[in-house]
């Protein structure tokens, strides 16, 4: 789960950064679900590192990189009106 969690924030970084050139910024009404799913994995990742003791750290990394992801896609969508 962690593994995939982290893929998936990797993945919703870059498609953040490709939603911010204009007229592309539509794109983050498909990142952020996209983003969230891979929070979800990265969180469900974390509970399971926490009860069999292994390191935790790609987890975390999961997790901040699609906080990050949802929250400058939410801002960007924002600022456009939701299209642009």
């Amino acid at each position: 789960m962690k593994i995939a969690g982290l893929i998936i924030g990797i993945l919703a970084i870059l498609g953040m950064i490709l939603a911010f050139i204009p007229c592309i910024g539509a794109l983050n009404w498909i990142n952020i679900p996209f983003a969230v799913l891979g929070l979800i994995f990265s969180i469900l990742g974390l509970n399971q590192d926490q009860r069999t003791g292994l390191p935790k750290g790609t987890s975390i990394a999961g997790i901040i990189m699609c906080a990050i992801a949802i929250f400058f896609g939410l801002i960007r969508l924002i600022l456009g009106g939701g299209i642009i």
